[in-house]
């Protein structure tokens, strides 16, 4: 009985991830490197990213921000800035020049201010957060002294430091006071060195990222191989990334405890470069709850649909492909909505950058096929299933390709471009009336037009996004 207990705890929520945190960056080009693998790992939720001045100012860090998660069209997540701070960045030259994005269109001047983000996650995420700062201790002292609920939700804070005790490392010399008082207050720091002047990223982890088909991958093994940090050798030491990894796995660090606090040291570099790995190809948590590892051969899957297996996967990722295979199973045959759906669901999930099973679902697809199709596709992409009371369809307003999504007190709306949704059922409108829907060639042309629709139709380009609240 105590095994089964145990097994029900275990597998009753699989995708709550393990940690939910907040980060605050001040632009360095390891901070890049770092928010990216925590946003790549299926077990962090990425509340809010905070910016102080540091490395950088913060208008010029906002942007970069801004631009890294535009690029992984992450526009969800919030970013909050700190203006109070009196520190003036030395304005690095490298990390100025560094890429994060594209930064078009992007200020700072109308961006929320960072306590004010703070506040709203913590208040609206029922969970202890881990509060990791990538530069220096400010965004802690500044949100903990004016936010009462800040050192109630916050259990820890992880920092890019080598410790109490070396006061001339950047980040601490960047807010002394700031550092000092913090770690004289109740909650726990966990300061974590980096590999110091060793290669981190050396040709074995660089040829193993080549490797790894994620969009956070690319962009780090980009950072390293090309543009303004590439021949900086700082940028292939692993500094702040060791915070990320610590997070995933303290057991390969070291730990002395001072207090409460606690200073961790790399132990073993090529243990930490395979779990590098591991964290950018987003396998640190189990995805499936049945089957260990979905099919990506080809031959395994009808002819019609073999040619185009490896296109899909390859253009839009394992998650479109296999929310597009569950959701045409549970769906009984192939239908350009139900992958409308699909792609409509895990659109909305990057937006806001969040697992399956974590926001509520509003379809205004209706209940009458083919645009209802869409439901099913909705459902197996986001895990917003009746059964967990997450998906409602709308059958009061005015039906459409459309939904709304809400997370964290936000929503936004989807909506299928008006263009392409017209085009779509024109085809199935003209289909049905040349063949009917009892005619055998109506559904061997809708699977061949879904095939085909699945494979062009790209979820970056064929929505409208609308934030409501």
């Amino acid at each position: 009985m105590i095994v089964l207990s145990f097994s029900l705890v275990l597998f009753s929520h699989p995708w709550k991830p393990g940690h939910y945190v907040i980060i605050d960056t001040d632009g360095g080009i390891d901070d890049m490197k770092a928010i990216s693998m925590l946003l790549a790992s299926p077990d962090v939720r990425v509340l809010a990213i905070t910016v102080s001045p540091g490395v950088l100012d913060v208008p010029t860090a906002y942007r970069k921000v801004k631009s890294l998660l535009n690029s992984y069209y992450h526009e969800g997540i919030p970013v909050g800035v700190f203006r109070g701070s009196d520190y003036i960045s030395p304005g690095f030259k490298t990390a100025m020049n560094t890429s994060w994005g594209s930064e078009e269109g992007l200020n700072s001047e109308n961006a929320p201010e960072a306590d004010s983000v703070i506040n709203d996650m913590l208040t609206h995420e029922s969970t202890k957060i881990s509060f990791i700062c990538l530069g220096s201790l400010y965004a802690v002292y500044d949100a903990s002294g004016s936010l009462p609920i800040f050192k109630k939700k916050v259990k820890e804070i992880i920092w890019s430091s080598p410790g109490p005790d070396e006061k001339d490392g950047f980040n601490y010399n960047i807010d002394r006071k700031s550092a000092s008082r913090v770690l004289r207050e109740d909650i726990p720091v966990r300061m974590v060195e980096g590999s110091g002047d060793e290669i981190f990223y050396n040709k074995y982890l660089r040829d193993q990222l080549s490797e790894v088909p994620t969009v956070y991958a690319n962009k780090i093994l980009s950072f390293l191989l090309s543009g303004a940090a590439a021949d900086h050798p700082y940028s292939l030491e692993g500094k702040d990334e060791m915070s990320v990894l610590y997070l995933h796995f303290p057991g390969l660090f070291t730990t002395n405890t001072t207090g409460k606090n606690t200073v961790s040291t790399p132990r073993n570099l090529d243990s930490l470069r395979i779990r590098t790995v591991q964290i950018l190809a987003g396998r640190t948590v189990a995805k499936n709850q049945v089957i260990k590892e979905f099919p990506v051969d080809p031959s395994f899957y009808f002819t019609d649909i073999e040619p185009s297996v490896t296109a899909i996967i390859t253009k839009y990722g394992m998650d479109e492909w296999t929310s597009g295979v569950i959701a045409n199973e549970l769906h009984r045959h192939l239908g350009i909505f139900a992958i409308i759906g699909v792609k409509m669901g895990i659109r909305a999930r990057e937006y806001y950058d969040t697992g399956v099973d974590e926001f509520k679902t509003l379809s205004q697809a209706g209940s009458t096929p083919p645009l209802s199709c869409m439901n099913d596709g909705l459902q197996v992409s986001t895990g917003s299933t009746p059964g967990h009371g997450l998906l409602t369809v709308d059958n009061d307003s005015p039906v459409g390709p459309s939904a709304e999504f809400t997370y964290m007190d936000r929503k936004i709306r989807l909506t299928l471009k008006p263009e392409l949704a017209k085009k779509i059922l024109g085809e199935l409108k003209e289909i049905n009336y040349v063949y009917g829907l009892d005619s055998n060639i109506y559904w061997e042309l809708v699977r061949k037009s879904t095939i085909k629709y699945w494979l062009d139709l790209d979820r970056h380009k064929i929505f409208n996004i609308e934030e409501i609240r």
